[in-house]
This record gives C-alpha cells, structure tokens and sequence, in this order.
C-alpha cells in the first residue's frame, strides 16, 4: 500500500463509481484482521463494500451444482466465502465478474474446487488481478516524475 498509493486510491474511486465492489461476506472476513488492508477497507467501507443481501437460492444453487450437493458441514466450512462470490455475481452475469487469485484447476472435486472453475460453470468471467487491473485500465504517472 504504501508503494503504490495511487493505486489504492484508484481502487476507491472504481468503488465509489460502482465498478468494484465487495461482498458483505468477503468484506466482513477481511476486516477481521488488524492490518493495512483491513484498516483500508474500513475507511473505504462505503465506496465498496456492495449494498444487497445475498439470494439464499443463488447460494444454494452455487453450492449445489458449483461444487456438490451433498456436502458435509466440514466441506462447507472449508469453502469459505467463495460461493458467495460466485452467487452475488450470478445474480448479474452480464455486468459482474470474479477477481480471484486462485488458478484453475479442474481436476479438483467437491469442496476443493477451485473458484475460476465454478464461475466457468455458470458462465461468470474470472479475472485474476493482473487482468482486472488492465481492464479498468489502471495507470500510474511514474514516467512524468522522472
């Protein structure tokens, strides 16, 4: 954060205008720490953290065609936030996408699926950072400082 603050205040900025956002459930966990990224986000709670309630039907289906109906409470616990990710951007397919780190890999089952390989399944882009950041088209000034 404190290498490339514009960047942060970008990514404010895209909240405040809409383009990012962050679920309740992903938000809430992430605030959980005492660091940087959590003191960030609490500053910048209402540019981004995403103002709806999840659909428990959407969840569900996530859950159930996403990974696998039959889950044991141990695997559900092991998802984590996940299927709401995926859930919150089924809600919108056509103006929603995933940015997730994880990489694909679609040999995993059940609950050690991967989330670029379930939102392929629901027809949901998955970006990782590096694209995200290309297509909102983040840039820095460093060259006019030298």
């Amino acid at each position: 954060m404190d290498r490339v603050p514009e960047f942060w205040d970008w990514l404010a900025a895209m909240g405040q205008r809409g383009l990012v956002k962050a679920p309740r459930e992903v938000y809430d966990k992430v605030t959980q720490a005492d660091d940087a990224l959590s003191r960030w986000l609490k500053r910048n709670r209402e540019a981004l953290l995403l103002a709806e309630m999840i659909n428990g039907d959407l969840i569900r289906r996530v859950i159930d065609e996403g990974y696998a109906p039959d889950l044991t409470d141990v695997e559900i616990e092991q998802l984590n936030e996940d299927p709401f990710l995926v859930a919150y951007a089924l809600a919108d397919p056509e103006q929603r996408r995933v940015v997730s780190t994880e990489r694909s890999r679609p040999s995993a089952r059940r609950a050690n699926r991967r989330i670029p390989d379930v939102c392929r399944d629901f027809g949901i882009p998955c970006h990782d950072t590096f694209r995200f950041i290309r297509e909102l088209d983040f840039r820095t000034d460093w060259r006019a400082q030298q």
